[in-house]
């Protein structure tokens, strides 16, 4: 027997020799409505308008069977105008989320400055609103405390969208392996490796269990406010427990972006998943100008195929394993890709 030489994990690349039919798809069955785009800021940093062409985005979008996509930035006044004027051209195409100033959270009238950059959003044309993880993970108040997102003097956001009829789309928690230690037992060693601030582990941070305690309080607490909990519901490794917070909560819906890993690694509690909460659960990719990776989403929910990358990576960036194809019927499909945004987002 010859004996190899030490090989480092992240010089081992391996090639799968298993052989299995795969279907190939030339576009989605039907349209599609991506809920969780990013064309500004947030993503593409603040010289985001001279990083595209906005018509030709758009072009690439419709070769992928892309009906409308939606633009999630925490902007509000100039800055939101400033990002709107950039996607005008695409006219109805791309679809803006607008946000609040949340360092202005301990001021005495943050009531009435919610309330009227709102209604001034809301004026300008945007269709909802999207919260970000930094509320929790990120910012914190005069006190040098990290703001829960059930913390009392958020409740004016949630109350206004409702009266206002904004769904929220908000990102709560990452993946539960960035809030474990970085150690042999993680499953996402090495893309922590390369992302160490993704690390959310210590005492300086709530945990993954606190952030799902504030989740539901924050559901439980503004039943009349529609909220959609980005990335699988925040638990995309444990569907069974999104599948509690689905029934106890009807105002919660998810969307599905950057998590293809996670749901095809699962497939029959996937798929039944999917057609149980057929009517929560709406298509996005986290995808933005220059990246979409539509193609692979169309793949895992279309059809049967067994064992495949979720990433063009050479190695996978959210752990070393492959997917599966969930097969969904027409009429779940149609659902996920396109029905139950229009209702939302009243298109």
């Amino acid at each position: 027997m010859v004996k190899s030489d030490p090989l480092l994990l992240s010089e081992y690349k391996p090639k799968s020799e298993l052989i299995v039919e795969r279907t190939t798809l030339t576009g989605p069955k039907f349209p599609v409505i991506d809920i969780h785009g990013h064309f500004g800021p947030l993503v593409l940093g603040p010289d985001y308008a001279n990083r595209y062409d906005t018509l030709k985005e758009v072009d690439k979008l419709k070769k992928l069977g892309v009906r409308n996509i939606t633009n999630l930035e925490v902007l509000w006044g100039d800055e939101l105008k400033q990002l709107l004027d950039k996607v005008a051209p695409a006219g109805d195409f791309i679809i803006t989320f607008g946000a609040v100033d949340l360092t202005r959270l301990d001021e005495p009238d943050f009531g009435d400055y919610v309330e009227r950059t709102l209604t001034e959003s809301k004026n300008m044309g945007i269709k909802g609103i999207k919260l970000w993880k930094n509320i929790s993970l990120g910012m914190k108040d005069k006190n040098g405390q990290h703001v829960p997102i059930d913390d009392p003097r958020l409740q004016v956001i949630f109350k206004f969208s409702a009266k206002l009829d904004l769904p929220i789309l908000i990102h709560i928690a990452d993946p539960v392996a960035f809030f474990r230690p970085i150690d042999q037992n993680n499953e996402r060693w090495e893309e922590l490796q390369g992302n160490p601030d993704w690390s959310f582990y210590g005492p300086q941070f709530f945990s993954f269990e606190e952030l799902m305690a504030q989740q539901e309080n924050m559901l439980a607490q503004n039943p009349e406010t529609t909220f959609i909990i980005a990335h699988g519901g925040s638990y995309s490794e444990n569907l069974g427990y999104v599948a509690e917070c689905l029934d106890k909560y009807s105002n919660m819906y998810i969307d599905i972006a950057a998590r293809i890993s996670e749901f095809g690694r699962q497939p029959y509690t996937s798929r039944k998943f999917f057609t149980r909460y057929q009517d929560r659960i709406l298509f996005g990719t986290d995808s933005g100008p220059s990246w979409y990776n539509h193609p692979i989403y169309y793949e895992f929910l279309e059809t049967w195929n067994e064992y495949f990358d979720y990433s063009s990576s050479k190695v996978p960036p959210q752990g070393r394993w492959k997917i599966y194809g969930i097969g969904l019927d027409d009429e779940v499909l149609e659902k996920v890709y396109n029905k139950n945004a229009v209702k939302l987002l009243k298109l």
